[in-house]
């Protein structure tokens, strides 16, 4: 692994098959399940998560990568011939990763670590990841690397539906009633990044009304200009997925390769199987 090596977390919801092919190591997120700690992408995924969540009736709690796991990253791609690391992180504003992150490039004082907040989630982040993975297999310096990456993440909207309020209610992040009442009236939040987080934008009622305003939303933010990079975003859905990706197809030129990704267990649990959504980086 010559030259400058890229790292992320779980959090970057990137697909296995894309981070292997750019060589992107992914430290992953924690989910607990009672003293049972369960490595995301790598011990439990969507399907495993919420199989299990409906079974036992309880939601786990998530946990950053402890400082030790970024530090074994660290190592790995210097012992492979890195000369220095680049790491993104999830949001601060949802999560420790950013500061484990930090703990471990302090553990290696002589070594030329930058740790960088991407300030977002999801494949939002995937997308800032992948280009600055690019950036280093041209040669880029690693200013130039950070600054893509940081332009890119500038340039990409995230817009999602929820399917239910069900694992909210679970979480306590709404009310048990007040889920209820969604369910009754088939209400669909649609969420965005805002600030570093993922926020409630809106409700619309209907998944087929929710989803033709997600699309509507994707189309406001394109403003006319081409779309770069787009990936569907889904909680254990695939099917509804690939529908949802034929629609947006129907309503705005997207490129040939949309990813697919599972949002991925860390962020999952939080928002509740059946979510889909678009990530979309505009050009300048």
């Amino acid at each position: 692994m010559p030259g400058i090596a890229i790292i992320t977390d779980t959090d970057a919801s990137l697909p296995a098959d894309v981070a292997a092919r750019y060589n992107i190591h992914q430290v992953p997120i924690t989910v607990h399940f009672g003293e049972e700690v369960l490595e995301t992408g790598v011990d439990i995924d969507d399907a495993q998560l919420f199989e299990r969540i409906d079974r036992e009736g309880k939601l786990p709690t998530t946990a950053a990568p402890s400082p030790g796991k970024f530090a074994e990253a660290y190592q790995a791609a210097l012992d492979g011939g890195a000369e220095a690391v680049v790491c993104f992180c999830v949001s601060g504003e949802v999560s420790a990763t950013y500061g484990a992150a930090v703990a471990a490039r302090d553990m290696f004082p002589e070594r030329d670590i930058t740790v960088v907040d991407s300030r977002t989630l999801t494949m939002a982040q995937g997308f800032m990841v992948l280009t600055a993975a690019e950036a280093a297999r041209e040669g880029a310096s690693k200013e130039e690397i950070v600054a893509r990456a940081l332009q890119v993440g500038e340039r990409t909207k995230v817009y999602a539906a929820l399917s239910t309020l069900k694992y909210m209610a679970m979480s306590g992040r709404v009310g048990h009633l007040a889920a209820g009442m969604a369910s009754l009236l088939n209400i669909r939040p649609i969420l965005t990044v805002r600030d570093g987080k993922l926020d409630l934008l809106e409700k619309v009622r209907t998944r087929r009304k929710a989803w033709a305003r997600v699309i509507e939303l994707a189309v406001q933010a394109a403003g006319g200009r081409p779309v770069e990079r787009a990936a569907i975003v889904h909680i254990n859905v695939p099917a509804e997925a690939r529908q949802f990706e034929e629609q947006l197809r129907a309503s705005l030129p997207y490129p040939d390769d949309i990813v697919i990704a599972e949002f991925t267990a860390g962020m999952s649990v939080h928002a509740g199987a059946g979510m889909v959504g678009v990530v979309l980086v505009v050009s300048d």
